[in-house]
């Protein structure tokens, strides 16, 4: 890897690494790090406050294999904060190429569809009496099945922006309709369990779901890579890219099913918690102040909201634990109307 001198654009770096160069903007790399320093001591503070308090420090040692907390932080604690690390990632991931592809700050997974495609395929197969082993797999074959109806719905000679949102719309009101029949003519236990599975938790997860998610993040780096340089073509408008003769349909439908499997996969093992992927995108934006929300603090910001929202929904109306979907819709349902209103204003 090699670090070149400053871009002539001002703030900004050129990084060569096997054969491929990037250009990194000095504000970026600058929040990037603050994400994760803010993200170490939030997933400290998380895994010492609880029904045990356990000492920042007592937190590190046990960590590190030592000291008497070792069983509650590593084997109670850490890996449900290891999923919610995770799955904030992915959505905070999904929401970027999402709003990459619709060039619209409103677009997520749980705006348009995905979400409720995963929660409509989990409640039938809760409904039917089928074991939690079918439980993942069935909704994320939900979320990829409302992914591309949306995708089919707006799809005309490329995959046009208003269309795609607007068509996302439809089709998760519609599944979400679809999902309350489901549960009212459910068994009441099952449909509880239902409702439960659709407000979003990491409750009662561990490795074996981050796995699930962290694997498929790993494989799809390279492609994560490449939706970063293809991001800035994909968000031109259709006339301006005919004019420069750029074809940006294929961009964006490969930007598009990526954020759809990434959505898909973290919907399937935490269930809908709803808002990450759209709030995470727009504040790392906004924070690295950039003209399209960036993947790598995306994915930071994300991490990092799911990491407090779960600390939070656990332990303010303790012995009370709320999902933390719940906590984040209600987060989410203000930021959305600021946003809506920002828009309308500017």
């Amino acid at each position: 890897m090699r670090v070149s001198a400053p871009h002539p654009a001002a703030g900004r770096v050129v990084v060569g690494a096997a054969g491929m160069t990037f250009v990194l903007r000095r504000r970026a790399v600058g929040v990037g790090l603050a994400l994760v320093v803010l993200t170490v001591i939030a997933v400290i503070l998380s895994l010492g406050v609880g029904s045990t308090f356990i000492a920042p420090g007592d937190v590190v040692r046990a960590l590190a294999g030592d000291g008497s907390f070792t069983v509650v932080v590593q084997d109670l604690r850490f890996p449900r904060i290891v999923v919610a690390l995770v799955v904030g990632a992915a959505l905070g991931l999904s929401g970027a190429l999402l709003q990459a592809v619709s060039r619209n700050p409103l677009a997520s997974p749980d705006v348009v569809g995905v979400s409720q495609g995963a929660g409509l395929a989990a409640t039938i197969a809760m409904s039917a009496g089928l074991g939690a082993a079918w439980l993942g797999p069935t909704a994320l074959l939900g979320g990829l099945a409302a992914a591309a109806a949306v995708f089919a719905l707006s799809w005309r000679y490329g995959l046009a922006a208003h269309r795609f949102v607007l068509s996302g719309i439809a089709v998760a009101l519609a599944l979400k309709a679809l999902t309350e029949v489901f549960i009212v003519g459910a068994e009441p236990i099952e449909g509880q369990r239902a409702r439960v599975w659709l407000a979003g938790s990491v409750a009662g997860t561990g490795y074996a779901e981050a796995a699930v998610l962290l694997i498929p993040l790993i494989a799809l780096a390279p492609v994560l890579l490449w939706a970063g340089r293809a991001m800035d073509t994909a968000a031109l408008d259709d006339e301006v890219a005919q004019g420069l003769g750029v074809r940006v349909a294929g961009r964006r439908l490969g930007l598009g099913v990526v954020a759809v499997v990434l959505a898909a996969l973290a919907t399937s093992q935490a269930g809908a918690v709803d808002f990450v992927a759209l709030a995470a995108a727009q504040l790392a934006r906004r924070l690295v102040g950039a003209e399209r929300p960036p993947l790598a603090c995306s994915a930071l910001t994300g991490a990092l909201l799911t990491v407090v929202a779960d600390l939070v929904a656990r332990t303010a109306f303790a012995p009370v634990q709320l999902p933390v979907g719940v906590l984040t819709a209600a987060l989410g349902g203000p930021y959305l109307l600021w946003l809506l209103m920002r828009r309308n204003g500017s």
